[in-house]
C-alpha cells in the first residue's frame, strides 16, 4: 500500500472534490431519470454512484481516474441507483 488513496479510492480526491463530483453526478442523474430530490439527496446519490461506478469501470477494466472520468463513473453509478429504486419502489 505505498499508494495514498483517496476518500473515493482515487488517488488526489478529497473532500470538496467528492462533494462537487457527488453535486454534478446526482444532479445529472436526476434530469436523467426525471426525478424530483433535493441537494442533499443529489450529493449522497452522487457519491454512493461514484463507487457503484467505480466498481463497475473495474469490473470492466477501464481505468477511471482524474476528475472527468470519475464524474462519468459516478454519473453512470448513481443512474443505475436510481433506476433501481424507482423499480423497487414501484414493485411494492
Amino acid at each position: 500500500m505505498g499508494e495514498m488513496q483517496g476518500i473515493l479510492g482515487q488517488p488526489g480526491v478529497g473532500l470538496i472534490t467528492m462533494l462537487i463530483i457527488g453535486v454534478i453526478a446526482g444532479w445529472i442523474a436526476e434530469k436523467v431519470t426525471a426525478s424530483d430530490h433535493g441537494i442533499l439527496t443529489n450529493i449522497l446519490v452522487g457519491i454512493a454512484g461514484a463507487f457503484i461506478g467505480g466498481k463497475l469501470a473495474e469490473v470492466l477494466q477501464i481505468p477511471v481516474f482524474g476528475f472527468v472520468r470519475l464524474l462519468i463513473a459516478a454519473t453512470i453509478g448513481a443512474i443505475i441507483i436510481l433506476f433501481v429504486w424507482r423499480r423497487l419502489r414501484s414493485s411494492s
